[in-house]
């Protein structure tokens, strides 16, 4: 499955398929699988996926920390 970049409707917490204690946030973006579960979220409105070049920017925001850490 093509993975999606996704964030938590504001004040929303919504659980991770397969891990229920496990949120996704309106605080931080998660990467997930474009599963029918986060899917029928993001058509519910629960989740908003954010585009490819802010995943990237993302992706390269927090390589940059690591490395410099």
């Amino acid at each position: 499955m093509t993975p999606i970049t996704v964030k938590a409707s504001p004040g929303l917490k919504v659980p991770l398929e397969g891990a229920a204690r496990r949120y996704i946030t309106d605080a931080d973006p998660a990467t997930v699988p474009a599963s029918p579960y986060y899917l029928r979220r993001i058509a519910d409105g629960d989740l908003v996926r954010l585009p490819e070049t802010a995943a990237k920017a993302k992706t390269k925001a927090t390589t940059t920390e690591a490395d410099n850490g």
